[in-house]
């Protein structure tokens, strides 16, 4: 990577550290520094290019639409703006803005409509954040800034989706791992990231387990 390639890398890092001041916790700046070290480590074994995979990877939720009343415009823009900015090439800037509108999950039933290995790389290192311990306390932490109940034994998981419903969604947050996080360990891109995915899968079966024991007052 060139000198200057390593400088916007650095000045890209900045600007996200400061537009991310206050997030949500699960996707504050200590998220995107984790898909950023993810995305690094998956790249070792492929052939890509590693400046649109940091920046990606540093781009890829500065305006989730999560919170900006679902809108999914704002993250491009704001990125497509920087990344001028640092005068970044064309090639790259769309680049990047593609693995943006990508990246997300969406419910699981909507296709993406680009590809590319430096998608697939950081694709592979944000669902990563997903799952395992740390996936674990996203979600729940997401779950209590949303207000929703840890656990309805009542309300059951809906596999079935459309990106609507599951951008509406305001189940239990247990009802998660079954619409998303469970899911994740057989849609991962990467050999790396598969490897990697297995094994935190495997966590969250036990905390699950352990949860569902306790919640029924078992020994």
């Amino acid at each position: 990577m060139t000198s200057q390639e390593t400088g916007i890398i650095e000045n890209t890092t900045v600007f996200v550290k400061e537009t991310l001041k206050g997030a949500e916790g699960g996707h504050d700046w200590f998220h995107i520094q984790r898909v950023f070290n993810n995305a690094k480590l998956i790249a070792e074994g492929e052939d890509a290019n590693h400046l649109v995979i940091a920046l990606g990877a540093l781009l890829h939720d500065i305006a989730d639409s999560k919170f900006h009343n679902g809108d999914e415009s704002v993250g491009p823009k704001v990125a497509e703006d920087f990344l001028k900015s640092q005068k970044v090439s064309s090639e790259v800037i769309q680049h990047v803005i593609k693995i943006i509108e990508n990246i997300s999950f969406k419910g699981g039933n909507v296709a993406r409509d680009f590809s590319s290995i430096e998608l697939d790389i950081v694709q592979d290192a944000d669902r990563l954040d997903a799952i395992g311990a740390i996936g674990i306390a996203r979600t729940f932490n997401y779950g209590g800034f949303k207000g929703r109940g840890l656990y309805d034994p009542e309300i059951e998981p809906n596999l079935n989706m459309t990106k609507e419903e599951y951008k509406a969604s305001n189940a239990p947050t247990i009802n998660h791992f079954y619409e998303k996080l469970l899911l994740l360990k057989d849609r991962m891109n990467t050999e790396t990231g598969r490897k990697i995915a297995a094994e935190r899968h495997k966590f969250m079966e036990l905390f699950l387990d352990q949860f569902y024991k306790e919640w029924n007052g078992e020994a």
